[in-house]
């Protein structure tokens, strides 16, 4: 759960290295770290404790080294604490030096055996049983640098991705990839090696998405890539989209409140070419096509964190529009269990970065055993793994999400599943005409009742105030607003380290009523729908027992202010979109609770944005 970058050019590459690092600072945060090659063949290595700014004032301090070659890393810990020691780069005798994204899970094993064979060790991390093996597999193989890194890697039981300088080859740079993102920048006579695509928008926009087992060489300015059988290949070359200043900030003060803006507009981008104002327009996805999608039976859907709760909340739309079984899974709890699996299943998975460890280890289970009638994946970025490897992919198109808290990400993924939902509700024909417009004509004009409801913004940012000094909140909702009270306790706890838990309201009474008091703010969601009247009694419970509700209601409700209960009145919604919409109100509590809080809101502690380890 780190970032590389790697650089081999015509012209100085730290200032490329230090730029890609801070695109890619969202990856991990604790210590970052640069190495180059000097005119006479030196490693210069400079490594910094926290932020990529640290190592920035490090590199400025310095005097100014002017490199064609080198490689940096942006560290989120596994192995070994945070420290300078423990940051990559990683060197071995003074030749060799690696950065590497991913986790080496016999690593104590390896080291033990370097150890034994005189190689001493300076950090706790696994990244530096690599640089040690390699250095002893060149050695055994006389010097052929290649073969020596095929037979360390060979060695490495794991996820990866590892750059690699070699001072005795200054003009050479290799790299290997397995279970972790990496891809290659092509440049006029330069390239590059990022974990994404981002950390390389200012050089280029030329991409090279590498397979599991892939090796890197490039040298004297050409490049060839190998597969795992040790054949030269050629993987295509694709364009990004992506612009410089899709990763800026703007305006805005942090990114997650720039993303929390920007939701609007990536439901319509995920909508677009998908329905018109009332039909939709997919008829399948890739090889599940209308035919294939009519022989579901169930289905299965696996994810991880945010993702997750969509997946639970679309539970409700594929029963609800489809008459079909929908199973909801934690990846990580999926993979190491035995499961059934009925007959003509559909599995689902669900990755914002497409790199997800457990989500696509779950994958490669799946597609291995042969039991599902089709494998899709929803995931915002088109050339990542989950992409590559599930059958089938329908894209979220939310653009680039730099906050590690997920927020156009989670509402793109409620879009995408919906619309999974309603063509399955085609193919099997278990809704009228009708019944699948009034859901469509919803998702058309969501985009503009989101616009509305950012307008509460500054409600609830004086709501905020109430939550700042408090250590615990409950968040309550029911039916499909049952994941969504879920997913705003975990924004809560994500940036602003208060301790939250969702609850289904009707749930109150089994044990949580035990932690009512006037310290535990209770967050309730009470659309107008079918259930508000048994919404009411829960809130009573609450109330009656000294606790503190704060409700986010529609405006047509008739929910009255009064003692122990504060209203935040919200625009109507449609019911069919309710869970989408009232996402938003959540995240900006979230927000402005973190900003009052003093911490770090795009970067919280202890987090991540592209969970690549298990």
């Amino acid at each position: 759960m780190c970032g590389i970058i790697a650089a081999y050019a015509q012209r100085n590459v730290t200032p490329i290295l230090l730029e890609g690092l801070r695109r890619m600072e969202y990856r991990g945060y604790d210590s970052a770290g640069i190495a180059v090659l000097d005119k006479d063949y030196n490693i210069h290595r400079t490594r910094a404790l926290g932020k990529v700014a640290m190592l920035a004032d490090k590199l400025e301090k310095a005097p100014s080294l002017v490199s064609v070659i080198g490689i940096a890393h942006t560290r989120w810990a596994t192995h070994g604490a945070p420290s300078e020691d423990n940051a990559h780069p990683h060197n071995s005798s003074e030749q060799f030096s690696v950065v590497h994204n991913g986790i080496i899970e016999n690593h104590e094993e390896l080291r033990a055996k370097l150890k034994a064979s005189g190689y001493e060790f300076t950090s706790q991390t696994d990244t530096e049983v690599i640089v040690h093996l390699i250095h002893s597999e060149v050695a055994a193989a006389s010097g052929d640098y290649l073969t020596g890194v095929n037979n360390a890697v060979a060695q490495l039981h794991g996820a990866y991705a590892i750059a690699i300088l070699n001072t005795e080859m200054p003009d050479r740079l290799i790299a290997v990839r397995k279970g972790s993102p990496l891809l290659v920048g092509i440049g006029i006579g330069e390239y590059f090696l990022a974990s994404d695509t981002a950390a390389l928008i200012p050089v280029t926009q030329e991409f090279i998405y590498l397979e599991d087992g892939d090796v890197v060489d490039i040298c004297e300015g050409k490049m060839r890539v190998i597969d795992d059988s040790g054949v030269e290949v050629k993987r295509p070359v694709k364009t990004s989209s992506l612009t410089a200043n899709a990763t800026d900030k703007g305006p805005y003060k942090h990114f997650m409140l720039k993303e929390i803006y920007e939701q609007p507009n990536a439901v319509r981008a995920t909508l677009q070419d998908r329905i018109t104002e009332n039909q939709l327009l997919l008829n399948g996805f890739g090889d599940l096509d209308i035919n294939v999608l009519r022989q579901v039976k169930a289905i299965h859907i696996v994810a991880c964190g945010t993702s997750y709760h969509a997946g639970m909340t679309s539970k409700y739309w594929f029963e609800g529009y489809t008459n079909t079984p929908c199973t909801v899974e934690i990846a990580s709890e999926y993979r190491y269990r035995k499961v059934a699996v009925p007959e003509n299943t559909l599995y689902i998975t669900l990755s914002q970065s497409g790199e997800t460890a457990d989500s696509l280890a779950a994958l490669d289970e799946v597609k291995k055993s042969g039991l599902y009638l089709g494998t899709l994946a929803v995931c915002n970025v088109p050339e990542s793994t989950l992409t590559r490897e599930a059958d089938a992919t329908l894209l979220t198109k939310a653009g680039p999400e730099i906050g590690v808290a997920s927020t156009k990400a989670f509402t793109t993924q409620l879009v995408a599943l919906q619309l999974v939902a309603l063509t399955l509700s085609k193919a099997k024909e278990t809704q009228t005409d009708e019944e699948r417009a009034e859901i469509i004509k919803a998702l058309y004009q969501s985009p503009t009742t989101m616009e509305r409801l950012l307008m509460v913004d500054r409600t609830i940012e004086n709501l905020a105030e109430q939550f700042v000094e408090k250590d615990h909140a409950i968040f309550l909702g029911r039916g499909p607003l049952y994941p969504i009270a879920l997913e705003g306790a975990l924004k809560l706890k994500e940036i602003s380290y208060i301790h939250a838990e969702g609850y289904p309201a009707g749930e109150l009474k089994h044990g949580p009523l035990a932690l009512i008091d006037n310290e535990v703010p209770v967050v309730a969601i009470a659309p107008n729908d079918g259930l508000l009247e048994k919404l009411k009694s829960n809130l009573e419970e609450v109330r009656t027992r000294g606790g503190k509700l704060y409700v986010m209601t529609e405006e047509d409700t008739d929910i009255e202010t009064i003692d122990g209960l504060t209203l935040v009145k919200i625009p109507g919604c449609p019911d069919p979109v309710k869970p989408l919409l009232l996402t938003v109100p959540l995240q900006i509590l979230s927000y402005h609770v973190a900003v009052m809080r003093g911490t770090d809101v795009d970067q919280p502690r202890n987090l991540a944005k592209s969970v690549t380890v298990e």
